[in-house]
């Protein structure tokens, strides 16, 4: 779905900066990141080892703080909110998916995705009809009662996506998501990241795959914590030395 220009950012980003130590061992993860985002777009963030983009992406979901600048998720300045608005913000604003599932590995697909909904307080029918819509949506309907040992590491990587969506976040954030899995598993993970796209969701993936960010609508390129390039289009990526 292509963005409205017209709309907010989702994400609004304003010569944000990091920087970890003091001294000697000053280390400058971010150096004044200018970035917009916009509803419904599906951007990848790319970059070599130790450009900024792991930090970028700590930052984009208030797991992380910047050391300055301003940080807007959908309209709110999260960049100054204390531990508890920032919980608060990562539950009904974002959904993560990891490289690792992270999930538990004693209950159930269906109790694995009803988690965020205990967080967010939904009553416990509500929790169990979402839960099981959003592992309809990305093809498990017939896997709810499994757990994770059950099933293999693409099923387990769509019961992470269940649980990222089911708060029905403004965005949908994933580090890595395929990083784990084999070629054939990652092209159906990244159909169903499409699919979100096109329902009007917004999606942001770190990746240091050409072939996965190719997938996307746009790439941002980190390099020495600094966007060199907030526009590329994936289908230049092979121009680009990595």
């Amino acid at each position: 779905m292509s963005p409205n220009d017209q709309s907010h950012p989702i994400i609004y980003l304003e010569e944000i900066t990091k920087v970890y130590g003091s001294g000697e061992t000053t280390v400058n993860a971010l150096g004044g990141v200018d970035l917009k985002i916009l509803p419904s777009e599906y951007c990848s963030i790319m970059g070599a080892s130790g450009s900024g983009k792991s930090t970028m992406m700590n930052v984009i979901g208030c797991l992380d703080r910047p050391s300055a600048g301003r940080y807007e998720l959908d309209g709110v300045d999260v960049a100054q909110l204390d531990d508890d608005a920032l919980a608060l913000i990562r539950n009904r604003k974002i959904g993560f998916v990891f490289q690792q599932f992270h999930l538990l590995s004693q209950v159930s697909a269906l109790d694995n995705v009803m988690l965020p909904m205990v967080y967010a307080n939904v009553p416990i029918q509500e929790r169990k009809e979402r839960a099981a819509h959003a592992l309809k949506q990305v093809g498990l309907e017939d896997r709810m009662n499994n757990r994770p040992n059950q099933l293999s590491g693409g099923q387990q990587q769509r019961v992470a996506i269940a649980r990222a969506i089911v708060n029905n976040p403004v965005l949908l954030l994933a580090d890595e998501p395929t990083g784990a899995l084999d070629t054939k598993t990652t092209q159906e993970i990244l159909g169903i990241f499409t699919g979100l796209n096109d329902s009007g969701m917004t999606v942001v993936m770190v990746t240091h795959e050409p072939e996965v960010a190719q997938s996307t609508q746009r790439v941002v390129w980190f390099r020495d914590g600094k966007v060199i390039h907030s526009n590329m289009r994936p289908e230049d990526l092979h121009q680009t030395a990595f």
